[in-house]
């Protein structure tokens, strides 16, 4: 079976068990504080567990993308090292929420296993869990029964914790789970060896191939354990290890998941696959990481320098890392495998396709970036190997002609010949340059990195980085635990509300409280749209707490308050501030105005990719390959305007099926979740038509007048827009005029500026021209002038004076001049531009290689009469400080220093 066949069949057999096929969430993950990305099937289906959202089908089947490279699954390192990890990979799920339980899902995977996929039964293991004394929680005899149904009793394993509890996270739902293990030995070991007692023991070919979680409890804060509403079952099966048992391949890396990828990379590199181990592993490395980067990207997640996006960066480079020092491939070549890749998951995970131009920008981009990087780094590191070595031979009086790869000389200095981790850490932390390629380069030269050094610096900024994003979280505290919440913000600006459920929170020493609205017309920050603030008041209407922000969590509208209503059973007010949401709202409108325009304006392929909607500005980041010019911009602006006069109403659809949402021609962002009904938000049938769950203005007159203020790019293939509209818009205008009227008032009420702004630009020229003529000749007299001050002492002929010159780049003119007058020549001028004191100092060729003296020293030195630094080459250096009163002293010193 190819891996497409493994895949349908999976899906197929769910369905026939009546089981609703959704499909895979996003990879990066919006609205959870406590992920980043998706790393497991049941990631998208957590509030379900929770109880927090309604349950639309029981039982659900799907494949979901996830990726596993940070926190407490990390299995970034063992990836293309061994055959079996990767940083994303399909999870094959079956789901139910509150319907069956441990008797159906085990039948139906022992089913699946061996009469679809015709697993031979004794290569087969499962492990229940064994329970755990400190937990409080006994043995599952329940699945161990319902397996004794269908596997010897010397093939069930009792786990441990570690193996048979699966929990998502420090908190979270959770339960005991029974694993299927398959021994893919050949027969003559398995007969010698039992697979059973390599279950759980890392040995490559016995390996996990499915999980049935048993989904029981949720962890609380303190660690304690609550029972769930309800039962559920998670299931996931690794369609990667699926694929390879399947195929009976002794790798994932050897399936059709992976091998067109692999065979691309070994025939542009010219090396085959399987010869080295060393080259072999890049490959891997290599087809596994363009998987997640490209899918990521797809998703809506760039590259970058912080969270989501330095996730991605870091994959991107060690897969770039790993071509350049083992496949020798200096030029960009990891985007090539982008349209392998769209192609391989046609009918699969079609955006990938769809965006594939896009995708492969940005990828080129980032290698173009890191290459730099690499290029850069390899030259800090040969500059301080080189240096620190000169020292070594220096302090071990060793003839520095002499050569690092005599014998003699390394067995003296390899003990000391040590990079400092500091200096590791800087190369990696600053420069990006990653600690294995700075290890391996070390090898290479005999070298060796203090590594202890560098981890102490690696945990300092490890601990830097958690203090500053440090958020301790309470439990929830049940109020009205009863009662449903409600979203009712698209009608209505305040309502009568109870509150359901709150707790505690702790962000960098500063306590703050989340409460859950029964009815809330608070906008929870999502699709680009800040949240709401505003006010829970009191019945009375005499108390009040503030609402300082509206965040969503697993579906969830959490409101954030700094201190809580003493009584927190009674009935409040929910009160907006109604002045912030309606710009807001003109902001939201403005960007849906705005795309449409651009599609009009630069093309179809224009498409969202990220966006900020607050009531001072909107930002909008869209795809597009070059810079906007003045003339489309314009274009832009006054398409945007010219609906906004019409004054189009808003045309708003709630709880639209998706699939007929998508077939109107409506305008969905890739890397955004829909459920099976969707709003859709239309302003002109025939203009603007998108799916959003945003505010909006009721028609676009409201807007007032929008204003572009910046256009910039963000990143490869991606430009951003800024602009304005409303009363900000109107202050910005209001502001130019006033900037207009002043100039016209300095320039005598002239009513053709451009003429006059020119006349005096031309003026201003012709004054510069007649000023360094001017100066040219100051500086032609001067430097006879000097050369009269020559004193020769010792056979060095010094010139230490004061000039005075305007500009700093005159006086290096005049030092250069003087060089090519003036034989061993050791020069020093004191100088006050602008009232800040410089030194220059200049020296002939012959005075730096014969009697070792250097400008850069000399400059420093002397720095020190003005309170100040410097530095340059050793035979011309400048420098300034902040004590004018020393500039005589420095002509002083400098005399001394030649006699």
């Amino acid at each position: 079976m190819t891996a497409k066949e493994i895949r349908s069949a999976y899906l197929q057999f769910f369905e026939s068990k009546q089981h609703h096929i959704v499909p895979s969430a996003p990879i990066v993950v919006k609205n959870d504080p406590t992920l980043m990305f998706t790393n497991a099937g049941m990631n998208q289906f957590k509030d379900l567990f929770l109880g927090e959202a309604p349950i639309k089908y029981n039982r659900v089947t799907d494949t979901q993308r996830c990726l596993r490279v940070s926190g407490k699954h990390n299995d970034l390192e063992e990836v293309g090292i061994d055959t079996y990890h990767h940083t994303m990979f399909e999870m094959l799920g079956n789901w139910s929420f509150g319907d069956y339980f441990k008797k159906e899902a085990i039948a139906w995977s022992w089913e699946l296993l061996t009469e679809v996929y015709k697993i031979p039964k004794d290569k087969l293991y499962v492990s229940v869990f064994e329970g755990d004394e400190k937990e409080g929680l006994p043995q599952d005899t329940e699945a161990y029964e319902i397996w004794k149904q269908y596997v010897p009793e010397d093939r069930i394993i009792l786990g441990n914790k570690k193996d048979n509890f699966w929990e998502m996270g420090d908190t979270g739902p959770c339960g005991p789970c029974s694993e299927i293990h398959v021994d893919c030995r050949p027969d003559q070991e398995r007969a010698t060896v039992s697979g059973k007692t390599l279950v759980n023991a890392d040995h490559p070919q016995v390996i996990e191939i499915w999980n049935n979680v048993f989904m029981q409890f949720n962890r609380q804060k303190d660690g304690s354990l609550q029972p769930l509403p309800a039962k559920h079952v998670d299931t996931g099966m690794g369609f990667e290890r699926l694929v390879r048992v399947l195929q009976e391949k002794a790798s994932n890396y050897d399936t059709d998941v992976f091998q067109p990828l692999i065979q691309f990379i070994s025939q542009k590199a010219g090396i085959a696959y399987g010869d080295d181990e060393k080259t072999d592993i890049a490959m891997r490395v290599m087809a596994d990481h363009i998987r997640a980067i490209s899918f990521v990207i797809a998703d809506g997640q760039l590259p970058a320098n912080n969270k989501a996006g330095y996730v991605i960066r870091r994959i991107l480079r060690r897969a770039v890392r790993y071509a350049y020092t083992f496949l020798d491939l200096k030029e960009p070549f990891l985007n090539q495998l982008v349209p392998v890749l769209a192609e391989q998951f046609k009918g699969v995970f079609d955006e990938l396709a769809e965006q594939q131009d896009f995708v492969q920008k940005v990828v080129l981009e980032e290698e173009v970036s890191f290459l730099r990087t690499l290029a850069t780094g390899i030259q800090r590191f040969e500059n301080y190997t080189k240096k620190q070595g000169e020292i070594l031979m220096s302090d071990n009086a060793i003839d520095p002609d002499k050569s690092f790869n005599d014998p003699w000389v390394f067995s003296i200095l390899k003990d000391q010949m040590v990079i400092s981790g500091a200096f590791a850490f800087e190369l990696n932390d600053t420069y990006g340059f990653p600690i294995d390629l700075t290890e391996l380069m070390a090898r290479e030269k005999n070298w060796q990195v203090d590594m202890e050094e560098y981890n102490i610096a690696l945990l300092k900024q490890k601990e830097r980085s958690r203090a500053a994003t440090a958020i301790d979280t309470g439990d929830w505290i049940a109020v009205n635990p009863d009662l449903d919440t409600e979203f009712v913000g698209y009608d209505d600006f305040e309502v009568e509300t109870q509150i359901i459920k709150y707790r505690k929170v702790n962000l960098k020493g500063k306590e703050q409280y989340q409460l859950v609205l029964s009815n809330t017309p608070f906008y929870a920050e999502s699709g680009g749209q800040v949240g709401d603030t505003g006010r829970l008041e009191d019945h009375s209407r005499l108390f009040f707490v503030e609402i300082t922000d509206t965040k969503k969590e697993n579906g969830l509208t959490v409101h954030f308050t700094d201190s809580l209503p003493e009584d927190l059973e009674g009935v409040f007010w929910a009160v907006i501030d109604k002045r912030q949401r309606i710009l807001s709202q003109d902001n939201h409108s403005a960007t849906h105005l705005l795309h449409a325009a651009l599609k009009r304006v630069l093309g179809s392929h224009v498409n969202q990719k990220g966006s900020l909607v607050n009531p001072d500005y909107l930002r909008f980041d869209f795809s597009h390959f070059a810079k906007i010019t003045d003339a489309e911009l314009a274009k832009i602006e006054h398409l945007v305007n010219e609906k906004i006069r019409e004054n189009i109403p808003l045309k708003e659809q709630r709880d639209v099926p998706y699939e007929i949402a998508l077939s109107s021609g409506v305008t969905a962002l890739f890397g955004e979740k829909y459920g099976d009904l969707v709003r859709v938000v239309t302003f002109d049938d025939h203009y603007s038509k998108e799916l959003c769950g945003g505010t909006h203005v009721q028609a676009t007159g409201q807007i007032g007048y929008f204003k572009i203020i910046s256009e910039s790019a963000v990143a490869a293939g991606v430009r951003r827009i800024e602009a304005i509209t409303a009363d900000k818009a109107e202050a910005f205008i209001g502001e130019q005029y006033k900037e207009l009227n002043e100039l016209k008032a300095l320039l005598k009420g002239n009513k053709d500026l451009k003429a006059a702004v020119t006349s005096l630009l031309d003026e201003n020229a012709k004054l510069k021209k007649e000023a360094e003529k001017a100066l040219i000749a100051h500086a032609t007299d001067l430097k006879h002038e000097i050369v009269h001050h020559v004193k020769t002492i010792n056979g060095i002929n010094l010139i230490a004076v004061h000039i005075d010159l305007p500009h700093v780049d005159a006086v290096k003119n005049l030092a250069f001049s003087i060089k090519e007058m003036v034989d061993n020549l050791f020069l020093v001028f004191t100088t006050l531009i602008d009232d800040k004191p410089g030194i220059t100092v200049m020296l002939s060729e012959n005075l730096v290689s014969g009697k070792g003296l250097n400008a850069s020293l000399i400059v420093r030195e002397l720095a020190k009469e003005i309170q100040g630094g410097g530095g340059g080459q050793p035979f011309y250096a400048t420098a300034g400080g902040k004590n004018k009163e020393g500039l005589p002293a420095v002509l002083t010193k400098a005399a001394a220093m030649v006699n």
